[in-house]
């Protein structure tokens, strides 16, 4: 542990003035002699579960304030120091609550603490304990730790109604005053640091005052310390190192100073945090259900690093999007008038990753091709630059420093974060927020680690050992464990309410409980009387899955919730094989669009995912049927995917259908690996949008990934999270889209530099300022098309099953092309009395004949019969003969029919 002093005996005095300076995050008072693991849990106040352990012999609890190898090493007959509790064993079943929280426990012995003994159990809980399995003669079997959240939340579960944790500003008559709560059951001492700035010493320290009720620590200060910074002093029992005293920020921060390091205390709309008109705008009325929803992922920092045209003091700041002339606001204004309705913001609370001051812009300037040197420099400054995707949490409800114009004021972060919210309002978008409360930083006793520092060993999801989960990438948050739960409510509330996020989207959902996220739900439309999307990924991996903890919010769980999971079944199925591919899978797993079609027309594994496609297309709702492939009329939870049902939603609202995120390559750069090298560069252009296409055609939330429409490429990287800017450039003057600007990072990319290197250095696959152009022009189109008819966003799986038909279906099927009617009549919106709607993947021209379709009326879509003339968009070229019912669609095209 750098940075951290160790006190002198007589240092376990209360905090004074002297803690409050000093520059190490925490103070060793008293440290542990030996390491324990805790293989025991309790479930409550009065049941301890230790499991693989014979139910014979006796059971003890010792725990003492004072430290010494006593505590960790048996006396000659195996007796520790310090306070017991003796413990019966229990044989009665235990509560169905109980039984279904625990249940990934193992079977063990199930310990009952006597009536008696009751009020020990605190006490133990901020001390030093440890639980010994002694045989009849007293001689010690086995010790262990015991994991705590269970009887944190029976005894101090109460917490949860606390509505005012975090600094407060109370306003009575003509007084005011400052209000702090934080909730630590489990700390000895607890005093507050105030002080005038984020660098000056401390102005005042004063204790905290505990509720034994709800373990939350409260200080009212008597009088308005606005502007001003603060920092607990926690002292607190911390398992396998000792007592510490903590110096730590508040994880209901709403503000900080530069680099996290002190809290700032504000109200959450005090005036200086709140722009000019901010009380007056409100936000664009586009969407009344989530299928309305057409999304642009963007991440602040690539949305104007790269832009000349905005003010080089707003680069990759908030203050960017208040740029309404810039090239980057007058894309999005475009793609808002086209249909676009919502930018997900990836990570813009506190994160971790990126100094806030100093942090380096590498230089790196133009080289060769498949050239090492951008790389090497950009990996060599990793930890030190400007960039990361930011999904490092540090505090949940504060705006991310980094991006505001100064971070060392506390107010500014947050009136500038506003500002970039209005903007893009009033251009007509809403503004959703990608948000991580599935894993924090760091945990355990580093300087970046906030809520383990303050109630250790609670908030995290702990392993069998005792030692926290990583399933997720880093340190597993706990949030079926109460206060966490709570911390992820509130804060959530905190941004939909202060700052008018539109919709959320959570980082690795499923590894939250259902119960939560209903719970959220619930208090989101309480607190701002609006229904709020929520979307998230419901990937089911890691100690959670398949429902070995609690229900989580996965993909197969939240059926009738109304939340919506990202769809990786139509994603595999247009882009081919899977995002873990690797070496030459990536080149010959093929995807729908970018060369099933090539061995024919006719081929299983073609028509196979033709029907993945179609489930995608009908919003992937469960009980929706058509003819598959092999003949059968089957719903789409009885078409399988990796072993899994293909249709997994109650209701359109439910699913997130996407070809790209910030995940993975690009669909560019992974449509390198799988297309014929010598295909035409136009042909590129046209299969990326057939990507889109399928995307904006299907029912459910329409997803896009910022510059999937100008063929964004980030050099073949398939992770560039921490890859600096110049594997994340995106160019809004359309000049160029960075392929071919050097090999990426070889942390993630080293494995398969042998398959890039031919391709960034064939000149022929690198696009045009004219085909970056035309995509641009054909994904508005697609938009425009998407946003002219409410039949493109059905509301529920009843509407899809009535209203949606596919043709060109079963084994006789030419798999090349997708066929799809849509029944307008009397359906509020639908603009049309019906759609037919093509999707031709084969490099020709495709006639398809639908025997229904005979003497009808249908023209092409307007958006298609208005290209320009000269243009290269071939969806003009579609065309209809009535007498045969027969609908022509060209090569590598997706085209919309229309019947007024």
């Amino acid at each position: 542990m750098a940075n951290v002093s160790v006190a002198a005996p007589a240092a376990a005095m209360s905090p004074s003035l002297a803690d409050c300076n000093q520059s190490d995050f925490q103070t060793v008072l008293q440290p542990l002699p030996g390491t324990q693991k805790a293989h025991a849990y309790w479930l409550n106040r009065e049941l301890i579960k230790w499991p693989a352990v014979a139910a014979s012999g006796r059971f003890r609890l010792y725990f003492s304030d004072a430290l010494g190898t006593e505590m960790y090493t048996a006396h000659p007959k195996g007796h520790a120091a310090g306070n017991v509790v003796d413990l019966s064993i229990s044989t009665s079943s235990l509560p169905p609550q109980l039984a279904t929280r625990f249940q990934f426990v193992p079977d063990g012995v199930i310990l009952k603490i006597k009536p008696e003994d009751a009020r020990k159990i605190p006490q133990a809980l901020r001390l030093f304990a440890i639980l010994v399995h002694e045989n009849e003669h007293g001689d010690q079997l086995e010790t262990t730790r015991i994991q705590i959240a269970g009887a944190i939340d029976d005894l101090y579960g109460k917490a949860e109604q606390t509505s005012d944790l975090g600094a407060s500003i109370v306003r009575a008559a003509n007084t005011s005053a400052t209000q702090f709560k934080l909730w630590a059951p489990t700390a000895q001492k607890l005093a507050l640091c105030v002080y005038k700035t984020g660098t000056s010493a401390a102005q005042s320290i004063a204790p905290m005052q505990r509720d034994d009720a709800t373990g939350i620590w409260s200080l009212l200060m008597p009088t308005d310390l606005s502007d001003h910074y603060y920092q607990y002093i926690v002292d607190v029992v911390v398992p396998n190192v000792g007592l510490m005293r903590n110096r730590v920020t508040d994880p209901y921060s709403l503000s900080l100073t530069t680099d996290s390091k002190r809290s700032y205390i504000t109200q959450a709309n005090a005036t200086k945090t709140v722009p000019l008109g901010w009380s007056d705008h409100a936000a664009p009325k586009t969407v009344a259900a989530s299928p309305d929803m057409s999304i642009y992922e963007m991440h602040v920092r690539d949305f104007s690093i790269n832009d000349p045209t905005v003010k080089p003091e707003h680069r990759g700041k908030y203050l960017a999007f208040t740029d309404s002339t810039s090239n980057g606001m007058q894309h999005l204004s475009a793609l808002a008038k086209a249909g676009m309705t919502d930018i997900h913001l990836l990570p813009v609370f506190d994160f971790a990753s990126v100094p806030e001051v100093g942090c380096v812009n590498p230089i790196i300037t133009a080289t060769g091709a498949a050239s090492l040197a951008p790389q090497t420099i950009a990996s060599a400054n990793a930890a030190q630059d400007c960039f990361n995707w930011g999904y490092d949490p540090f505090h949940y409800s504060a705006p991310e420093g980094s991006y505001a114009s100064n971070s060392e004021d506390g107010a500014t972060r947050m009136r500038e974060f506003r500002q970039m919210i209005m903007a893009l309002h009033q251009t007509g978008l809403r503004v959703g927020m990608d948000v991580v409360y599935n894993h924090t930083f760091a945990s355990g006793q580093v300087a970046k680690s906030v809520l383990d520092r303050i109630v250790p060993g609670y908030y995290h999801r702990l392993n069998a050992d005792g030692d926290v989960e990583q399933s997720s990438c880093c340190d597993n948050t706990a949030t079926e464990n109460t206060m966490m739960g709570k911390l992820l409510i509130d804060s959530v509330v905190s941004w939909a309410k202060n700052y008018r996020i539109d919709s959320f989207r959570f980082d690795l959902m499923a590894h939250q409980p259902r119960a939560v996220m209903e719970r959220l739900q619930k208090e989101l439309k309480a607190a701002t009387g609006r229904d709020i999307e929520l979307i998230g990924e419901g990937w089911n991996f890691g100690e959670i899955a398949d429902g070995k903890r609690f229900v989580q919010a996965s993909q197969l769980s939240l059926n009738g919730t109304g939340i919506g999971t990202f769809n990786d079944r139509t994603r595999d199925a247009v882009r081919g094989g899977s995002s873990s591919d690797s070496g030459t899978d990536l080149m010959t797993r093929k995807g729908f669009i970018n060369g099933l079609a090539d061995a024919g027309t006719s081929t299983p594994q073609l028509l196979k995912t033709a029907d993945m496609v179609r489930v995608g297309l009908a919003g992937s709702v469960r009980q929706y049927r058509f003819e598959t492939f092999d003949g059968v009329v089957k719903s789409l939870q009885q078409i399988d995917y990796n072993g899994q049902p293909a249709g997994y939603v109650a209701n359109p609202s439910e699913v997130v259908n996407y070809v790209e995120n910030h995940d993975n390559q690009t669909l560019f750069d992974i449509n390198v690996y799988k297309l014929p090298a010598d295909i035409a560069p136009i042909d590129r252009v046209r299969v990326q949008m057939l990507g889109a296409a399928i995307t904006a055609f299907s029912q459910g939330v329409a997803y896009f990934h910022a510059g999937l429409d100008v063929l964004r490429s980030k050099s073949m990287d398939s992770n560039s999270f921490n890859s600096g800017d110049w594997f994340n450039r995106i160019d809004w003057s359309y000049r160029d889209n960075y392929f071919a600007t050097g090999l990426p990072p070889a942390k993630d990319n080293e494995k398969n530099y042998a398959l890039m290197q031919p391709l960034l250095e064939n000149p022929s696959i690198k696009p045009s300022a004219a085909e970056i152009a035309l995509a641009r022009d054909m994904f508005r189109d697609l938009l425009k098309v998407r946003a002219s008819s409410s039949l493109f966003h059905l509301r529920t799986a009843a509407e899809i099953e009535q209203r949606l038909r596919f043709d060109n279906v079963g084994p006789s099927q030419n798999g090349a092309v997708i066929a799809a009617h849509l029944d307008g009549k009397n359906y509020p919106g639908a603009k049309y009395s019906a759609l037919m709607i093509f999707i031709n993947v084969a490099h020709t021209a495709q006639t398809i004949r639908v025997a229904s379709e005979v003497g009808q009326a249908y023209q092409l879509h307007p958006v298609f019969s208005n290209a320009a003339a000269g243009d290269k968009r071939l969806a003009a070229q579609a065309s209809y003969d009535a007498a045969q019912g027969s609908f022509t669609v060209p090569a590598l095209s997706a085209v919309v029919f229309v019947q007024p």
